[in-house]
């Protein structure tokens, strides 16, 4: 068996974290694995000669075509190193005879940690406190801070991810609600289930914590706002088109909400994972405002970025490569 992994850094790069995970899989499993730093869509024929691919992919791969080549390539299984896979087009793949897994839970808690340093940077003013000393401003004039276990934090999408933040936020003294279809056993001493409605109107916190699909693109919108309260903070480590980004900022600009958490933002695809510092052709109008509002923390979807992750999401789409050439299932098939 041969196995092509797109999109990883290359050994010589500063930080070649996936290599290292990489090569202890292939050594432990006696299998090739090559890997390119290029995408799949611009180098579709690099797949000859392989048994199956492995991507990580944040722009849609619309073209039916992509898919038509690969399965003439002998490709007929696409192993994302990612949670997310709104990028790919199932029907095209499955015309073409090819199954996609995803990695649906590589490492719950960075990204649960992560929601809490964007909750913690917000509830301490440490955006606005920092831009103030660098004026050399050390006042502390509307920098009172909210303490976590006075507070109720809204889960919207209480799986593995919101489930772990849902502990952690209760460990802290939290009151924790969650709106989801599924209402786990598990987390029965944990979260009190609620409807949307009850969410956005309860909560001081709400962050999220599910996939991006047509139920839930720009479900964050201007209306969804004006029902929350007006000192409440919004944490996105999830999908940057659950909101609708114009939406937010009118709506941090007026005041209708206090700040928001930013891990994943809308049309990140065109930036995400790029050095740009010498790029003048794109528009960076929508992170430039994000970036000025001090009562904004954003990240450059990194949330997931821990070691652990790293080696859990190269495992887990490796070890489904080998399943599926062996007809056997996998729990990590996903569909439209």
């Amino acid at each position: 068996m041969k196995i092509l992994m797109y999109s990883v850094r290359p050994d010589d790069s500063v930080r070649p974290d996936e290599q290292l995970a990489i090569k202890s899989w292939a050594k432990r499993n006696a299998i090739q694995v090559d890997t390119t730093p290029l995408n799949l869509v611009d180098n579709i024929d690099m797949a000859a000669g392989y048994d199956s691919i492995s991507i990580v992919q944040h722009a849609a791969i619309d073209d039916p075509d992509v898919y038509s080549r690969l399965a003439d390539l002998g490709i007929h299984h696409i192993a994302l190193r990612i949670t997310g896979y709104n990028t790919i087009n199932f029907k095209a793949a499955d015309a073409n005879q090819i199954v996609v897994t995803n990695v649906p839970a590589y490492s719950p808690r960075s990204v649960a940690e992560a929601t809490l340093m964007h909750t913690m940077v917000l509830l301490r003013h440490l955006e606005a406190a920092e831009a103030r000393m660098r004026q050399h401003n050390y006042s502390w004039d509307e920098l009172q801070a909210r303490e976590i276990h006075n507070l109720t934090i809204g889960i919207f999408g209480a799986g593995k991810i919101g489930g772990t933040v849902a502990r952690i936020f209760k460990a802290l003294g939290a009151h924790v609600i969650a709106n989801d279809l599924i209402h786990r056993t598990d987390l029965a001493d944990t979260v009190e289930y609620v409807d949307f409605e009850t969410l956005l109107a309860q909560s001081d916190i709400v962050t999220i914590h599910t996939n991006l699909n047509d139920t839930t693109h720009h479900l964050f919108n201007g209306a969804t706002f004006a029902k929350m309260k007006k000192e409440a903070l919004l944490i996105n480590c999830a999908r940057g088109p659950i909101i609708e980004t114009p939406a937010l900022i009118a709506a941090l600009n007026a005041g209708i909400i206090a700040g928001a958490g930013l891990d994943a933002v809308e049309g990140e695809e065109n930036f995400v994972e790029h050095d740009l510092s010498n790029e003048h052709a794109l528009d960076f109008t929508t992170y430039d405002q994000l970036l000025a509002m001090p009562n904004v923390s954003v990240t450059l979807h990194i949330g997931f970025y821990t070691d652990a992750a790293v080696q859990n999401m190269v495992d887990i789409a490796l070890d489904d490569i080998v399943l599926v050439a062996h007809s056997k299932n996998s729990p990590h098939v996903v569909h439209d």
